[in-house]
């Protein structure tokens, strides 16, 4: 039975880390600002801005079908990967992360919305 359980423990492991800085109920509540633009689920597809499954660990500017600015195009030429440090550094201020996105948004003020929203964009991807 002990067994059992460390191997339960151990398989669940990189699952509930995955989602442990941010509470994911919270971030789908954030993530309603960002709808205009995104999308993100099953059947999601380009909006004003990019379908979002599968950001975390993304090449920047790497959606099939989608327009992006030339900045963010260079940005991920340039090594620009989609990670936690990344995502909060741009959701907190897309313009100074990627000066000449054309993303308008201002950046969310929040730090703990922003974990939060990582969280939640997280579950719609495949688990690290």
């Amino acid at each position: 039975m002990k067994t059992s359980l460390l191997a339960l423990a151990i398989l669940c492991t990189p699952v509930l880390s995955a989602h442990a800085a941010g509470d994911v109920a919270n971030g789908e509540t954030v993530f309603k600002k960002c709808t205009a633009c995104h999308a993100v689920g099953e059947g999601a597809v380009n909006k004003v801005g990019p379908e979002l499954n599968d950001l975390i660990g993304r090449t920047a500017g790497s959606v099939d079908g989608y327009k992006y600015s030339k900045a963010m195009v260079d940005a991920g030429a340039g090594g620009l990967v989609w990670d936690e440090a990344s995502l909060t550094e741009f959701l907190t201020g897309p313009r100074a992360k990627v000066p000449g996105t054309k993303m308008s948004f201002a950046g969310l003020k929040d730090a703990s919305d922003t974990a939060d929203v990582i969280a939640y964009l997280a579950t719609f991807g495949a688990a690290p």
